[in-house]
């Protein structure tokens, strides 16, 4: 199935691809319905530990962000361990977000990326979501059955944004391919790219948010190269 997608997935590995992603946002079909609800799904299993407090540092930007911009709700989710799923409520207080976040420390077990998925599509059937962002390092589940949950989220207009910290080739495969037939886009990020996953997350929370406009208000307020999402192709 990965091989047998058509869309090219946008990859972004440093800050001078950052129009690259944002084009592939803007490009993306609009939601319609569901503008200002955000998915967040985070890998806390051990192999990420050694970065997870800068991980950590960067996504609460993104939860302050969003807060400044208000009308976005966001859920956070995350996994580590033997089966352990957490999902917290929906939440509009970039506060309680950051508390969250931060009081979760990584350990042993395998990712459940499928799970995530799956819940994503019953919060997505309850009330619409504009988008979903995956933030992980590695992928220890069938890839082939997580490509297809994602061509299905990406025909329900549900765009799958997918990071990826370090350099695994096979996480690397199926987040791409995710990514693509869900209509997202994907994105790497490392220990020196901590300024160029700030921008990404927070332009696809603005946009979550409050479409365009709201974009335009965060790039000149801020400075960031985000405008390529609202720009004229």
């Amino acid at each position: 199935m990965i091989e047998g997608s058509q869309r090219s997935p946008t990859v972004v590995s440093n800050d001078g691809d950052i129009d690259a992603f944002l084009d592939a946002v803007r490009t993306a079909p609009p939601a319609t319905r569901g503008r200002g609800r955000l998915l967040f799904a985070l890998d806390a299993t051990m192999s990420r530990e050694g970065t997870w407090d800068q991980a950590a540092a960067v996504q609460a930007d993104l939860f302050r962000e969003a807060g400044r911009v208000g009308g976005l709700s966001v859920q956070l989710m995350w996994f580590r361990g033997v089966g352990e799923f957490q999902v917290y409520p929906w939440t509009a207080e970039p506060a309680h977000l950051v508390r969250a976040m931060t009081a979760v420390r990584c350990r042993a077990g395998l990712t459940q990326i499928s799970r995530a998925f799956s819940h994503a599509a019953v919060e997505h059937e309850r009330v619409p979501v504009a988008a979903m962002v995956y933030a992980g390092d590695a992928c220890e589940e069938p890839a082939d059955p997580l490509v297809a949950q994602a061509g299905v989220l990406g025909m329900q207009g549900l765009r799958l944004f997918m990071f990826q910290e370090g350099h695994d080739p096979i996480a690397a495969d199926v987040f791409q391919a995710v990514a693509k037939v869900s209509g997202g886009a994907y994105a790497r990020f490392g220990p020196g790219s901590a300024a160029t996953l700030r921008t990404l997350l927070q332009a696809t929370a603005v946009y979550a948010a409050g479409g365009l406009k709201a974009l335009e208000a965060h790039e000149r307020r801020t400075g960031e190269r985000v405008l390529r999402l609202s720009a004229p192709r």
